[in-house]
């Protein structure tokens, strides 16, 4: 039996995604000890996949080698199994390959057997996946954010960030997000019934950080320029929750704060996280995370593109705004 996956033939510059990965066929292997054999259904596209792509020995993880398959959580049926706890038909998710099928080491990979009574699956990408646990924990651990509080999201029309607005709005918080557009700022405000919306793509983004009056938390999805425009508008004792730097991912660039002076000035705590560094959490932050998505207090617009070999469309969706909500490649079931 033969597989298709996307292979990194090269480092991509930019978004010229077409130029580094193909597609391409190989034949299965048999399955090794403790290893499981995953139906791809679909596809989780993650922007801090892309430091996987670089050169960078400094990131969260090492880069994935020139050759490799690209890698991803992936979500579908077990169809091989020679892994204690995983039987074949079993639905999971699990870091596996861009690929028709996928072949893990179980525990490495981090593959859950999932609940299939669950209508939507695809929300366990979203509301009850990893976008769920980093947009949980983020707001509520990291930022600590408390009732009453005012918590600014970036990127908040993505994936994580519009879990995190309707997260904070659900903790008792005044919720404020940024996303680029009119269509996106609306649909935060109008849609998700969010405090405010302030549109980086429009004029004067320091006016519109204003109108709010000072931020508690940040939850920062972004860094780059846009860091130092919140830097000076967050209240004494505020929190930075780092979660991503969308900003640096295809430039090229680090973030650097001009503004960094205002940590000291305005004894703010700024923190990093990452969500293998609460995994452990991953049953109690699902039990929460559900009663909200079944109660529809915490909805996910899906973005689907359909078919393997329409992935990089998909990804790059992520790096030029083209998407409201969680983005999925779908895949024959």
């Amino acid at each position: 039996m033969t597989n298709r996956y996307w292979r990194i033939a090269r480092r991509p510059e930019g978004i010229d995604f077409a130029s580094a990965l193909e597609l391409v066929d190989a034949p299965l292997t048999p399955l090794g000890e403790g290893e499981i054999r995953i139906h791809n259904t679909h596809l989780s596209m993650d922007a801090g996949t892309r430091l996987w792509l670089t050169a960078r020995e400094d990131g969260y993880q090492p880069p994935l080698p020139v050759g490799a398959p690209m890698s991803g959580l992936v979500l579908g049926e077990v169809i091989e199994s020679r892994a204690a706890g995983f039987a074949v038909g079993d639905l999971v998710r699990a870091f596996g390959q861009w690929s028709d099928v996928s072949t893990v080491d179980a525990v490495m990979s981090g593959a859950l057997v999932l609940d299939p009574t669950v209508t939507d699956r695809r929300a366990w990408f979203g509301p009850l996946g990893m976008n769920g646990w980093t947009a949980l924990w983020g707001v509520e651990q990291t930022g600590a954010a408390q009732p009453g509080e005012r918590v600014l999201v970036s990127a908040a029309a993505g994936a994580t960030g519009i879990l995190a607005v309707q997260i904070a709005k659900l903790l008792g918080c005044e919720a404020w997000g940024i996303a680029g557009g009119a269509a996106k700022c609306a649909y935060l405000t109008d849609e998700l019934g969010i405090a405010g919306a302030v549109d980086y793509k429009a004029a004067d983004v320091g006016a519109q950080l204003d109108s709010a009056g000072g931020f508690d938390v940040y939850f920062d999805n972004v860094g780059g320029a846009l860091l130092d425009q919140v830097l000076t508008r967050m209240n004494h004792y505020g929190r930075v929750a780092v979660c991503g730097l969308l900003a640096d991912y295809t430039s090229g660039a680090r973030t650097a704060p001009r503004e960094f002076d205002q940590v000291l000035m305005r004894r703010l705590r700024i923190e990093g996280f990452f969500s293998p560094d609460f995994m452990h959490e991953g049953p109690a932050l699902t039990q929460r995370l559900r009663a909200w998505h079944e109660a529809g207090d915490l909805i996910m617009p899906y973005d689907v593109t359909t078919g393997l070999e329409n992935t990089l469309t998909a990804y790059a969706k992520l790096f030029t705004g083209g998407n409201i909500g969680k983005v999925i490649v779908e895949l024959p079931q």
